[in-house]
């Protein structure tokens, strides 16, 4: 569904001294971390990295280098893109400061545990050199190591060679005889047995490999022990590939609604081709409190894809709404309000639908050449025939064709208040017939319209002058 009417996502940043207005185009989760792609109020792109809920770190790029963690979480990540109600949902403070680059590493090694520390620097490439968090990471593999913690140092190891593939000592170093049974153990011990040892190598693996169903089953079991929406994500990203929202709906639903309101709910499950008009008891009654509080264009994108699966008793909702949106707004959904059209009852197009059709031709006709716009309103014939307006724009397309008729096209452009395209009509017959003052008054009223006093009296001094002309005669 189109769900440009929702509002985008706002953030200031603090970049050193510099205080930067930007918008949240997109955010993208990766297990344990969040990227945040912001275009700034002067067209920069920076990104943001978040561990869990925490700013770590962020900053201006030109470009995302294939490789890096950005571009991994991006293509292989939950991607959100803006405008989404969940992004503010992700997004723990609207207002953030881009910590110190040059104590970032001493700051992280005071408030995270080493294991992770490490994972933590694997998602910073894409600001510091790959060499600085090798070898970083490597001085706390071997501080590992030398005290004799070769299960910590191990885990670490993972992390390093899964990091710097082509790093040949990382990966001489993991199946070296030294670490043969820690090698054996994460090659064939249960993912519960390695969860209990290392929790955090269980939720990567599990992040990385979510298209298998027992492995999403036990992320699923580990995000539901998380307060975040990170579980949340996980079933709508299911839910849309596998199309499968089973009974679980209401235990999301619950969820959902600790981070946004039921409309948005409505609205994100309609972006991933769930009824909410089936699956939530509710819905009925909240699109009618919409109506109620005046959200009639709201209230309509949450019912224009489900159109067809409504049942009769939304007639007089959908009436509502057709009667209320913004012509702008029906434009913009016109295949999906042509359907909504479809349902209503033929007792129901009154006068009223002739006005608005008048005001969708007026809209398009800013827009678009006269043909154009018969052949998008056309399809509307098929639910309301014999409409007056559709009949006169049928006739300003034979009318273009036929110079000796601009007199009669000008008064249909005056008509839909397309003045410019008027006074152009007007002003061929006055070429063609330079005595005759009635297309010259014709075009004094139209710069009259156009709210141009001047040209107004300048035309109608001419009509004046002509009309004294004949009539001296």
């Amino acid at each position: 569904m189109d769900n440009k009417e929702m509002m985008p996502t706002k953030i200031s940043i603090k970049d050193k001294k510099h205080m930067l207005k930007g918008e949240v185009i997109r955010a993208a989760v990766f297990s344990r971390s969040k990227v945040m792609e912001v275009i700034t109020e002067d067209h920069e792109s920076y990104y943001l990295i978040y561990y869990k809920q925490s700013l770590i770190f962020g900053g201006k790029l030109d470009h995302v280098e294939e490789g890096t963690f950005i571009h991994k979480a991006i293509h292989e990540g939950i991607l959100i893109e803006s405008p989404h109600p969940i992004l503010s949902a992700l997004i723990p403070h609207v207002n953030v400061t881009i910590p110190n680059k040059s104590n970032l590493f001493s700051h992280l090694e005071l408030h995270y545990s080493p294991q992770e520390m490490v994972y933590i620097l694997t998602t910073l490439d894409s600001f510091f050199e790959k060499e600085l968090l090798i070898k970083t990471i490597d001085k706390i593999f071997f501080h590992f190591r030398r005290n004799g913690k070769f299960m910590k140092s191990f885990q670490v190891l993972q992390m390093l060679a899964a990091f710097a593939p082509d790093w040949k000592s990382a990966q001489e170093r993991l199946v070296s005889q030294e670490f043969s049974s820690y090698h054996h153990f994460y090659h064939s011990s249960s993912l519960p047995e390695i969860q209990a040892k290392d929790p955090l190598f269980v939720e990567l693996h599990c992040f990385k490999n979510r298209s298998n169903a027992n492995k999403r089953i036990v992320l699923e079991e580990i995000l539901s022990k998380d307060d975040s929406v990170d579980g949340l994500l996980l079933w709508l990203e299911t839910s849309d590939k596998l199309q499968t929202a089973n009974n679980s709906i209401e235990k999301y639903t619950g969820i959902a609604l600790r981070f946004v309101t039921m409309e948005e709910w409505m609205l994100i499950l309609g972006k991933i081709n769930i009824n909410p008009f089936q699956a939530l008891p509710d819905s009925k009654s909240m699109i009618e409190k919409m109506l109620q509080t005046g959200k009639y264009e709201q209230a309509a994108l949450c019912l224009l894809n489900f159109i067809d699966d409504l049942p009769a008793s939304y007639s007089a909702i959908l009436l509502t709404i057709w009667e209320h949106s913004d012509p702008k707004f029906v434009l913009a959904h016109f295949d999906e309000f042509i359907k909504l059209l479809q349902h209503l009852p033929n007792s129901e197009k009154t006068k009223q639908f002739e006005q608005k059709v008048f005001q969708f031709a007026e809209i398009l006709l800013k827009e678009y050449d006269l043909k154009t716009v018969y052949e998008k309103l056309l399809p509307i014939t098929k639910v309301i025939p014999n409409l007056e307006v559709i009949r006169k724009i049928r006739e300003m397309v034979k009318l273009v064709e036929d110079p000796d008729r601009m007199m009669e096209l000008g008064d249909y452009y005056a008509e839909f208040k397309q003045f410019d395209q008027a006074i152009d009509c007007f002003f061929w017959e006055m070429e063609m017939q330079p005595e005759n003052p009635s297309p010259v008054r014709k075009i004094s009223k139209m710069y009259q319209s156009k709210g141009m006093a001047k040209e107004a009296s300048a035309y109608q001094k001419i009509f004046a002058q002509l009309k004294s002309n004949q009539e001296t005669r």
